[in-house]
């Protein structure tokens, strides 16, 4: 006998549990983490309450897993698209223009990834994943500052500089305020990649 599911209600097992994960997303961008409820997810997601913690035992577990599921895309882009060996400059157009793709691709996760502070729900192992890119970002920094192609400035200060100012032309892009075409996103790599680049001729 096949078991009917109500109308829009995800079914069991993992697919439901991706659903949970994305009605979050949604809950966690329009309302924050503190201001979302679980049963607020559960109602999005189109179970009953209780159902959701047969997935997750709390928020914090929730908003743990979706973290990391999506620090692990970010991670599998860029991983595989970096062109070991390379120039730094080719390395960096590389990570800008990965970064760029997925943001446009997915841009509520981007936004619950850098426009949400994090801090008070992260746990041990959420860290440790956000530390993986950041400890990767900075090896290719400190590499080109060796190759004298990089200024010699405190690494984390460079690396916010350049990824803030990203951050902020994807939000102004979003919020209506930049257009946000091929040409700007060349345009914006080149400027971000002047503001941190050694210039021999000056």
């Amino acid at each position: 006998m096949v078991t009917k599911r109500k109308p829009g209600r995800p079914p069991a097992g993992p697919e439901r549990r991706d659903a949970i994960l994305e009605a979050a997303l949604q809950c966690f961008v329009d309302r924050g983490f503190h201001g979302t409820a679980m049963p607020d997810i559960a109602k999005k997601t189109g179970i009953a309450a209780g159902t959701i913690y047969h997935y997750f035992a709390s928020k914090e577990e929730l908003v743990n897993a979706l973290f990391r599921k999506w620090k692990a895309e970010v991670a599998r882009r860029v991983f595989t698209a970096f062109p070991q060996g390379a120039p730094a400059r080719a390395q960096f157009a590389v990570i800008w223009r990965e970064i760029v793709a997925f943001a446009l691709a997915h841009p509520a996760a981007f936004a619950f990834l850098e426009l949400h502070n994090h801090t008070s729900y992260l746990d041990a192992e959420s860290v440790a994943a956000d530390r993986v890119l950041k400890v990767f970002g900075a090896a290719m920094v400190q590499q080109a500052q060796r190759e004298g192609v990089i200024k010699p400035l405190d690494t984390t200060v460079l690396m916010e500089l350049v990824f803030g100012a990203f951050t902020g032309v994807m939000r102004a892009h979003w919020e209506g305020r930049a257009k946000l075409g091929p040409d700007e996103i060349a345009a914006a790599e080149e400027a971000c990649w002047d503001a941190v680049a050694v210039h021999r001729d000056s």
